[in-house]
């Protein structure tokens, strides 16, 4: 879609929905086309200002601490992620028939390079994280943004037709689209989010990804997960697989024994070796083939990526080592706001584990993750919003579980109860909002009370 085929926007009185990144985003870019704007957030000013969010200047009005502003009266609705389909407030502009647009839209109709879009319940940050290590590694033209916090709109101006665009994509940014990446990648398909979306709404999210596809566009599927599998059937264009337990039928990428191998026109040809790869986690070593698979599809030297995994150590807030304190071993992995993600973390340590569990529970089953901590962890602190649920699930696993109010008080009580050679894992199963704005803002808390404590040393030991 080019700009002639949107709504007029010089003059035309527009709405934005939330302060946050990619509303910011979306007002400074409407601005520069002439539209008369308005912003709306439920939030506070004092939790906008914690959060550092601040209208653009040539805003001109911004309404905050109360329900969204009914879209009545506006000529466009723009939507950050954050505001969900199924709010009264899109009831309403679907009722008004005022059409509705939200960045991640926008920029795929307006993007003029070749897409590539990573989405999945897990593993989809670290995978684009890795993929635009691999990008940069071959001296690609990239840009890579999206869920993982770029302003995308901004970038724009500076993507061309040779540019690769590496996108990382949530379901609540999918909610809006109309337009597929040319390459597709969906990581796994697990219970989450059930708080906001039925589980059938959120398989359906993430199946929008490859849904507007043509049949020379790829998809790339993680075989090894089964509702992944199921969505075979919704390939529009080329399907490649993905597998850490068997070799792959086709293109593709899997590993053999120790050996990372991509696949491509029946050729089978190792990129790299397990021992290369530096992230801890048969979960990792997943997001590894799975990037692998998608370097593959966007045509990358294989001595190219193989430099790019050995070299990749991960992101923040991601089975982070923090540093060490007293012969303990303190591990951010803030991003684990799901039970199967906080059952990952557990399985990448043979070490006795003291977990850390708290936040704003989603609805999602815990029993799997209660056998988990039976297996793996010495104690467990509980804090937060759902500390009390939390500790209720683990106390039938007859580990010592210590509840707690606060992640301060959580750090505390974990040091003292951790012997040396322990780990010490923030692997909340809960998201961040009871108590901060966002997973990273939850990790650099983390990072800070563990910096503190007596006789800390960075790196593990």
């Amino acid at each position: 879609m080019t700009m002639d085929t949107l709504p007029r926007l010089d003059g035309a009185s527009v709405l934005v929905y939330s302060l946050g990144i990619e509303g910011r985003d979306l007002a400074r870019w409407l601005l520069a086309r002439g539209a008369r704007v308005t912003m709306s957030d439920t939030r506070t000013r004092e939790q906008l200002e914690a959060a550092g969010a601040t209208a653009p200047d040539g805003v001109r009005r911004v309404i905050t601490g109360r329900p969204l502003l009914d879209p009545e009266g506006f000529d466009l609705l723009a939507v950050s992620q954050s505001v969900l389909r199924h709010e009264p407030a899109m009831q309403r502009a679907r009722e008004l028939g005022i059409p509705v647009t939200s960045q991640m839209r926008l920029f795929m109709q307006l993007c003029p390079g070749r897409m590539v879009g990573i989405t999945g319940s897990a593993g989809k940050s670290t995978t684009t994280a890795l993929v635009a290590s691999m990008a940069n590694t071959a001296g690609l033209d990239y840009v890579a943004g999206g869920n993982i916090g770029e302003a995308l709109l901004g970038r724009l101006p500076e993507i061309t037709p040779t540019t690769t665009v590496i996108l990382e994509v949530s379901h609540t940014q999918l909610q809006y689209t109309d337009v597929s990446p040319q390459i597709a990648a969906i990581t796994n398909v697990t219970p989450n989010h059930l708080d906001q979306f039925s589980w059938d709404e959120y398989v359906g999210l993430k199946r929008r990804l490859l849904e507007y596809q043509g049949p020379e566009d790829i998809t790339i599927l993680n075989v090894d997960d089964r509702t992944s599998r199921g969505l075979m059937v919704s390939v529009r264009g080329r399907l490649h697989r993905c597998s850490i337990q068997d070799r792959v039928e086709g293109d593709g990428a899997y590993l053999a024994y120790h050996d990372v191998v991509c696949v491509h026109g029946r050729q089978h040809h190792s990129v790299a070796n397990r021992s290369d790869v530096r992230l801890r986690g048969e979960h990792n070593l997943a997001n590894v083939v799975m990037a692998t698979a998608i370097g593959c599809a966007m045509g990358l030297e294989h001595s190219d990526m193989r430099r790019a995994i050995a070299s990749f150590t991960g992101v923040p807030h991601r089975l982070e080592v923090v540093g060490t304190a007293r012969g303990v071993t303190y591990v951010n992995d803030s991003i684990a706001t799901a039970p199967e993600r906080t059952i990952a973390g557990l399985r990448a340590f043979h070490e006795p584990v003291v977990l850390l569990l708290g936040g704003r529970e989603k609805n999602l089953p815990l029993d799997t993750l209660a056998n988990e901590v039976r297996r793996r962890c010495r104690a467990v602190v509980c804090f937060g919003e759902s500390g009390a649920d939390f500790a209720q699930e683990i106390e039938s696993t007859d580990v010592p579980v210590h509840r707690v109010d606060a992640l301060d008080e959580a750090v505390e009580g974990a040091s003292s109860v951790a012997e040396p050679g322990d780990v010490v894992l923030l692997a909340p199963a809960g998201t961040s909002f009871d108590a901060y704005p966002s997973f990273e803002a939850r990790g650099r808390a983390y990072k800070e009370l563990v910096q503190a404590l007596p006789g800390f040393r960075e790196g593990s030991r």
